[in-house]
């Protein structure tokens, strides 16, 4: 394996997590993935991302999905299978293109189930950020026009989705902390202390490579 360093960052909406992610990248001087991941899959496959609507961890709340697992593997569905051009196969080629980067540079990666992709990988660090539900209200009033009610029901519905499409990708709870490396509560240490937390955290960690 080699010296590259991923960080992978899973977070609540309103926690400001992307906003980290995108914040230690500068830092370190490395490049943010977050939606680039399904254009670079869609490019890859050949699959053209409107085929599927919204792929962006959304998967409809019905029973059968919440039955059903399609846990990743590892592999992808070739074209001649009547499910290559699925959603499953387009998050099968999103798990390529992070393997292959990995290989290639350092990065942080916003959400994508990239911390149980990458869990193999020992120079991957994994990163919940969470705050309290009324912070995060707060911060999504800051970017978008709705009532209070709206905006908490937004939330609900967002994090559902988040944690419905990790379930599925992963068969694991998408808020376990024993899924992460660390978890950062965002309203107590501020967007810089989670950035020179996690840093901290990779001194101490990477210290003799």
């Amino acid at each position: 394996m080699g010296s590259n360093r991923i960080i992978t960052i899973a977070r609540q909406y309103g926690s400001g997590g992307k906003t980290v992610g995108q914040m230690l990248a500068k830092d370190l001087g490395i490049d943010c993935y977050d939606r680039e991941i399904l254009r670079m899959a869609s490019d890859d496959s050949g699959l053209n991302l409107q085929m599927f609507g919204n792929p962006d961890e959304r998967r409809r709340n019905t029973f059968l999905t919440r039955a059903i697992k399609k846990v990743y593997k590892g592999e992808v569905i070739p074209p001649d299978s009547d499910d290559f051009a699925s959603s499953d196969n387009l998050f099968n080629y999103q798990a390529k293109i992070l393997k292959e980067l990995a290989e290639q540079e350092s990065y942080v990666v916003i959400g994508r189930c990239a911390d149980f992709i990458l869990r193999d990988n020992p120079n991957v660090v994994s990163v919940f950020i969470h705050a309290p539900f009324d912070y995060c209200v707060d911060r999504g009033l800051e970017k978008q026009s709705m009532t209070r009610a709206q905006m908490e029901k937004y939330i609900q519905k967002t994090d559902k989705q988040k944690g419905d499409y990790y379930m599925y990708h992963t068969g694991q709870h998408w808020s376990d902390a024993r899924n992460y490396d660390l978890c950062l509560d965002s309203s107590k240490l501020g967007f810089e202390g989670c950035v020179e937390a996690i840093k901290a955290y990779m001194a101490v960690r990477f210290k003799e490579q």
